[in-house]
């Protein structure tokens, strides 16, 4: 039990730094940016309580807000996708899921993928819909999720493959 809190700890911060120093300074062509903080939301624990969880999450999104003084957008989509997380695990993993026996690093990379897209895409729709803040401006919503979706998934499926422990 304990690991597995100091592993989160670890992984809490080491996301923050990376996002904050890193990945908020990617600027390719003018809109693209990586946000793979989400990658704790994504790789945290099934069997926790959901309360904390929503709380940890707000609370990494409130964080990295503060850090780049984006006002509170980056908060309300981490919530959003904590909130919608169940959702994404049951399309995505199905049965395993229901069982309440799932381990990330056990499931077939289909899945993963799948899960990683879902919850990326709603997570950067609902973050770029709060910065525009504009229906007039929905193209320009849709490109900038789309591209920095694209971007944010390969660093997150990349991330996960270099930092997975093999289960035998």
């Amino acid at each position: 039990m304990n690991g597995i809190i100091s592993l989160n700890s670890i992984r809490f911060i080491a996301l923050i730094l990376i996002q904050v120093l890193i990945c908020s300074h990617i600027n390719f062509l003018g809109y693209i940016n990586p946000y793979i903080y989400i990658l704790f939301i994504i790789l945290f624990p099934v069997k926790n309580n959901r309360s904390l969880f929503i709380f940890l999450s707000f609370l990494l999104g409130l964080t990295v807000d503060l850090f780049l003084d984006s006002g509170g957008i980056n908060a309300a989509a981490s919530v959003f996708i904590a909130y919608a997380r169940p959702v994404a695990l049951k399309f995505s993993f199905g049965m395993v899921y229901e069982h309440q026996n799932m381990k990330f690093n056990t499931v077939d990379f289909g899945a993963k993928l799948i899960y990683i897209t879902i919850m990326v895409i709603a997570h950067h729709f609902i973050l770029f819909c709060l910065e525009i803040f504009s229906i007039s401006k929905i193209i320009l919503i849709l490109q900038k999720t789309l591209f920095s979706s694209i971007f944010t998934i390969i660093l997150c499926v990349l991330i996960t493959i270099i930092f997975s422990r093999k289960s035998k």
